[in-house]
């Protein structure tokens, strides 16, 4: 079994011990390294390549939202798994547009954690039950405000079948191998995706498909 090779970031000793010890006991994992702060997880992250970071946001010298960034722009097949006490809608799009692709809440469940990684350590999406929830009760209540008209309607059934599989991490290039069809069509598909939810990029897209329930 390939391992997966895992970085912790966080600025308390404590859970990152209870982490270490967690995913050490798990088949196929190895903890290659830990940080306490950003600067320090974004050179970890180049010295040790690892296929997952598993990131606090509230870390001294520089914060996990903006750590990742920088790690997903100059090292963008290392995935960024978030976990936070922070639930807003606004932390969880920032860490999306920064490049995580999981998001979980630091009272998730041990399996939660551990389907997380393994999800993003294969290119997927994976966001804690609790966010899905919080984000799906926005969704709805705001669209009661708005009298139920909903876009999603408006989709065809090709850009509905395209907008799950971009929401769940992958590449255009994949989409475009999983439907047998070209990239140009993956392309032009994705910008009448955007256009008619009124959304302006792919984090956006992760987050609309996470309130509808179209991943979870």
């Amino acid at each position: 079994m390939e391992q997966v090779r895992i970085l912790l970031a966080d600025d308390h000793n404590i859970l990152r011990d209870g982490m270490r010890l967690l995913l050490e006991r798990q088949p196929g994992f190895t903890v290659v390294g830990e940080a306490a702060d950003g600067r320090e997880t974004i050179e970890l992250a180049a010295e040790h390549a690892p296929d997952v970071v598993v990131m606090d946001i509230a870390m001294p010298n520089l914060n996990g939202i903006e750590a990742t960034r920088r790690i997903v722009d100059k090292h963008p097949g290392i995935g960024v798994v978030i976990l936070s006490m922070h639930y807003d809608e606004s932390y969880v799009l920032r860490s999306l547009k920064a490049g995580a692709r999981g998001y979980l809440l630091k009272d998730a469940l041990k399996a939660e954690l551990i389907a997380a990684i393994r999800a993003v350590a294969e290119g997927r999406s994976f966001f804690s039950p609790k966010i899905s929830r919080v984000l799906q009760e926005d969704y709805v209540e705001a669209l009661g405000r708005k009298g139920g008209d909903d876009t999603y309607e408006l989709l065809t059934d090709r850009e509905r079948e395209i907008l799950q599989l971009i929401a769940e991490g992958k590449t255009n290039k994949e989409v475009a191998s999983a439907l047998n069809v070209s990239l140009y069509t993956v392309d032009t598909h994705r910008t009448h995706i955007l256009q008619k939810l009124n959304l302006h990029s792919v984090p956006e897209l992760i987050l609309y498909a996470v309130r509808k329930g179209i991943i979870s």
